[in-house]
């Protein structure tokens, strides 16, 4: 489908300023100053920006549906599209492990994944991105994974360390190592030895840390670090170059992070949920305190939309700034500078509500999603 052309009325619609009712009009897949002539009366419902949804694994369940069915990546991606529609996100960013946990987190998982997203990108509405997320202590790794990302046309690594250092440091078997292990189709003792030597890398990682960075940001790539536990681990990826903090699991190391100009990501269903499922700091208390850049999916892509009306509705912050954290904040987090506002030249990503469920989706002024009682303001 062709970028429609069409003047909203009737409708409140979500800008910078706040929600007020006024008329938007789309054109060449952009919002524009003036009327094109072809008036869609959208009263009762809101239109808001598109969600940018900075980092989500929900994917994952479209692509392995059940274990050993990975064959049809193209299609999972397609399937993954119209989940994301559905729940208004019209940018997404789609995190991918390389991980030692194997499987669906695998390096061969993962160039399947990345190779399929260069296929089928341009027959797609929604904009998606490839993200890599990558684990630290995987040294043999290091070497090539510059080529790979370039190959991959990744523009954004995550580092990651989810190694149970406590328990392999006390020679005690980690929790979970036997579904693990069956996960990544390995025996459970070559498992347990793999992640041994893994753990044994720790004093060789941040040498390799500092040379994997200055050739990643060579090429232009943005970085994020994920969980940190402190300022004083902030303060390290930062020197690396590394200036995203995903999920930062203490207010210390968010507000060390907003202190430098870091970025500031939390997970949308810890705002839905009303605090971390793992006791972390609760991303509720970072946005009523400032520290909160943008609101991810995380694993859930229906959260982004609830945690951002969420907010609004308990008055954690106006609606403009809830909305704002899942689309123009993101926006500028991955530096895409013509999305995230309903403003004249941006591109017509726009979420039309039906009070909480999203009615329909536009990416750049195309379908994505639309369902229900609006298809007849559009097409009758």
């Amino acid at each position: 489908m062709t970028a429609l052309e069409f003047d909203v009325t009737g409708a409140e619609v979500l800008f910078p300023s706040g929600l007020r009712r006024a008329p938007l009009s789309v054109a060449g897949g952009c919002v524009v100053g003036d009327p094109v002539g072809r008036v869609v009366d959208l009263s009762g419902y809101r239109v808001m920006p598109g969600i940018v949804d900075v980092h989500g694994d929900g994917f994952e369940r479209h692509m392995a549906p059940r274990r050993g069915a990975m064959k049809e990546m193209d299609q999972g991606l397609i399937a993954a599209e119209a989940e994301l529609a559905a729940n208004g996100i019209t940018t997404a960013v789609m995190a991918q492990f390389m991980s030692w946990e194997g499987g669906l987190r695998g390096e061969d998982f993962a160039d399947q994944v990345f190779m399929a997203m260069g296929r089928v990108k341009g027959d797609l509405v929604t904009d998606i991105h490839p993200q890599l997320r990558f684990e630290t202590h995987l040294l043999e790794a290091y070497e090539t994974l510059p080529d790979k990302v370039a190959r991959w046309q990744v523009g954004y690594v995550v580092f990651n360390d989810h190694l149970p250092h406590d328990r392999l440091a006390e020679g005690r078997r980690p929790k979970s190592l036997t579904g693990q292990a069956l996960k990544a189709g390995r025996n459970p003792e070559a498992h347990l030895a793999l992640l041994q030597r893994l753990h044994e890398n720790g004093p060789d990682v941040p040498t390799a840390l500092d040379r994997l960075t200055e050739r990643l940001a060579a090429q232009s790539v943005r970085m994020g670090s994920h969980d940190d536990a402190s300022p004083e681990a902030r303060a390290v990826w930062r020197g690396r170059g590394v200036r995203i903090s995903e999920f930062p699991e203490t207010l210390e190391a968010a507000e060390a992070a907003c202190a430098a100009g870091d970025a500031v990501l939390m997970g949308s269903p810890n705002v839905v949920r009303g605090g971390s499922h793992k006791g972390n700091v609760s991303a509720v208390d970072l946005v009523a305190m400032g520290l909160c850049d943008a609101l991810a999916s995380d694993y859930h892509y229906p959260s982004p939309r609830r945690a951002a009306l969420m907010l609004a509705r308990s008055g954690v912050c106006d609606l403009a700034r809830a909305w704002g954290l899942i689309s123009a904040g993101p926006a500028r987090v991955l530096g895409f500078e013509d999305r995230g506002a309903l403003l004249p030249g941006q591109r017509a990503d726009l979420v039309v509500l039906e009070g909480d469920r999203v009615a329909a989706t536009f990416a750049a002024g195309r379908v994505s999603y639309m369902a229900g009682d609006v298809a007849a303001r559009f097409f009758n």
